[in-house]
């Protein structure tokens, strides 16, 4: 509220812009959106109203996501059961902390359940939309953009790029034209250095090493050599996608899936730093992940506690953060070893179901 109350009073300056809490890091779509909270809340005061939204928004992306798995078929229902009843860190994130995440996330769901139905272009609308409110959606952005090659061919890639981009452009035109050097490096900043001390995923580490530049770019490194190996087998997925979305069967919504929720995974197991509110960047994913994996139930069902042990720790622990790699590693293996041919991905079995 303090940092959007600058834009209120006329400033649309990006370097000065700030609160109690630092400079505004986030893009034009957070000022907007934190822009309407402000005045909906009574300049901020109204906690409680705040509250009853992130309410809304927290339902209506259960509903997304359960239309997502619906769609597709892929876990049990009783899943999600587990998903909108087991975890009190998500709880506190949308309805105590009233994060920018959440809403990202919304959007992005959004986004997803539009390209399942091949509206490629509001798709993509509602994409960059989330993208301006967080930068985090970007992670999904390598296995996007096989998508787009592979359904869209390469003029209908520019054509969804080139949307993408100019929301871009437009959400942030006011500061842009104002600074915008301050703007795009305020907002776009990928060199940030995040404090230690509310890490959840590298407690194990010294601080020296943890702010290293050299341990930022091993990571950088790690994160690209992997998406690099998944990379054929998700646009074969794709290109099967593209081919059997015009029949309207909803489980071939399983090729597109799996590649998005996948390189968002990646990107959060290679993560500078995890912060607590980062956990509604793949919660809600993580059933489809470990279904996708030649796991037994059990031991699916043994991950996803211990990553919600993780996650409530507070503060992180070696054994926490240390817990929270391994079981990400897990999957990530468990995904890799299961390239099926795409037949077989869609069709899936009885186990899985």
């Amino acid at each position: 509220m303090q940092e959007v109350e600058g834009v209120v009073n006329g400033t649309w300056d990006y370097s000065k812009l700030k609160g109690d809490t630092g400079p505004l890091v986030y893009p034009a779509g957070f000022v907007y959106l934190f822009t309407m909270l402000y005045y909906l809340t009574n300049f901020g005061k109204n906690i409680r109203v705040a509250q009853y939204i992130f309410c809304g928004i927290y339902l209506i992306t259960l509903a997304l996501v359960f239309r997502i798995y619906h769609k597709s078929r892929k876990i049990p229902p009783y899943m999600l059961i587990f998903i909108c009843c087991t975890s009190y860190r998500v709880h506190s994130i949308y309805i105590l902390r009233l994060f920018n995440d959440p809403v990202a996330m919304m959007f992005l769901y959004f986004a997803i359940n539009l390209f399942m139905e091949d509206y490629w272009t509001l798709g993509s609308v509602f994409y960059s939309f989330a993208v301006s409110i967080k930068m985090n959606i970007l992670l999904f952005a390598p296995a996007l953009l096989l998508a787009y090659i592979a359904t869209q061919g390469f003029y209908g890639t520019i054509k969804q790029l080139s949307i993408c981009a100019g929301l871009q452009i437009l959400v942030g035109a006011p500061f842009l034209l104002a600074n915008p050097v301050a703007y795009i490096v305020g907002s776009f900043n990928l060199g940030r250095v995040f404090l230690f001390e509310w890490t959840v995923n590298w407690r194990f580490l010294s601080e020296e090493v943890f702010i290293h530049p050299g341990f930022h770019i091993s990571l950088l490194v790690l994160h690209i050599g992997l998406l690099a190996i998944f990379a054929k087998p998700w646009f074969r997925y794709l290109k099967s996608f593209a081919k059997l979305q015009p029949t309207g069967v909803g489980i071939v919504s399983q090729l597109f899936l799996l590649p998005m929720f996948t390189a968002n995974l990646i990107g959060v197991a290679f993560s500078r730093s995890l912060h607590y509110q980062f956990y509604v960047w793949y919660f809600h994913t993580l059933p489809y992940l470990l279904w996708s994996t030649p796991y037994s139930i059990w031991l699916r069902l043994c991950i996803l506690g211990f990553i919600e042990m993780c996650w409530n720790t507070f503060p992180s622990t070696y054994a926490s953060s240390a817990m929270l790699h391994v079981c990400h590693l897990l999957i990530i293996y468990g995904l890799f070893s299961r390239r099926h041919p795409t037949k077989d991905l869609t069709i899936g079995s009885k186990k899985d179901m």
